[in-house]
């Protein structure tokens, strides 16, 4: 869940087209990356889940998610250490809090259009 009052008190100084455009980008790499974190947990990847779990704690961090971010850090955690225990329970909540993300984007969207 976004904190809104975080989100607006960081974006202010935007002009809207350009938060419009930021979180237009999210939406739109949103699932191949979480797809791709997905195929990863399930090949044991354990780097590239790693690198990808970080790559996206950091882009879903503009959006001030705690949650998300919060289980996208675990994920990238083990990853680094190699360990593969809970994984796919994690990516589970993970996919369940971001697909929220998704939602609560869209609907934000239409304030910055």
């Amino acid at each position: 869940m976004i904190d809104k009052a975080v989100f607006n008190s960081n974006y202010e100084i935007f002009d809207k087209e350009i938060v419009s455009e930021i979180i237009t980008i999210y939406i739109a790499e949103y699932p191949d990356r979480i797809a791709k974190l997905e195929n990863l947990i399930n090949l044991g990847d354990l780097d590239q889940v790693y690198k990808t779990a970080h790559s996206l704690k950091g882009v879903t961090a503009n959006f001030f998610d705690k949650e998300s971010e919060e289980l996208a850090r675990t994920i990238e955690e083990k990853g680094r250490a190699g360990d593969s225990s809970g994984l796919k329970n994690l990516f589970t909540k993970l996919k369940a809090s971001t697909d929220k993300l998704v939602a609560e984007l869209a609907k934000l969207q239409k304030e910055y259009s």
